[in-house]
């Protein structure tokens, strides 16, 4: 998604009114219960809410320069890897194994066998449709965001193809763009 991301692929950027701010805002609420006593410091009703629509039918919230979250088309909102370090309990997490990392910190799609092998892990209430946190085995942080294909139960049954659509990875176009100046 954000393999070669650069300033270039933004093609607007605007202030949103108050109502929308407050959409926003509640969106990310119902999406991650977690994060909602902490939505006052990541989101400050103050401080102008910046929606950057990008090529792909992609959005990118921005608050002081920074971008927090990115949507696709009209779907779930999901926090940068930046934010999700920082708040790291918020999403529900998925972990691959050690042969799987490289791969997935290359732009790969996170596959059934990855995360059912000895060293991955499920989180088992996690439907098809859902934002995840992409693990590595033995590491601390998130290495990717990705939103699951098929649901947990679905993952260990099949075991092959792909079970999850990585989004955004350590070290991608995103990442790199700490800040919009």
């Amino acid at each position: 998604m954000f393999k070669k991301f650069s300033f270039e692929d933004i093609s607007a950027q605007n202030q949103v009114k108050a109502s929308v701010q407050r959409k926003i805002r509640q969106s990310i609420a119902d999406e991650y219960p977690g994060l909602e006593p902490l939505l006052d410091d990541i989101l400050p009703k103050k401080a102008p809410l910046i929606v950057t629509k990008c090529q792909n039918h992609l959005n990118l919230v921005v608050v002081n320069n920074v971008p927090l979250f990115f949507n696709i088309r009209d779907g779930p909102y999901m926090p940068t890897l930046r934010l999700l370090h920082q708040y790291p309990d918020v999403m529900k997490k998925f972990q691959v194994d050690r042969g799987a990392i490289k791969f997935v910190l290359s732009g790969a799609n996170i596959m059934c066998p990855g995360l059912t092998s000895p060293g991955g892990a499920l989180d088992e209430e996690v439907s098809g449709e859902t934002p995840v946190a992409i693990m590595a085995e033995g590491k601390q942080h998130a290495l990717a965001i990705g939103f699951t294909k098929i649901s947990a139960k679905d993952i260990k049954t099949i075991n092959k193809g792909i079970a999850v659509d990585n989004m955004h990875y350590l070290n991608d176009g995103l990442w790199k763009m700490e800040r919009f100046e």
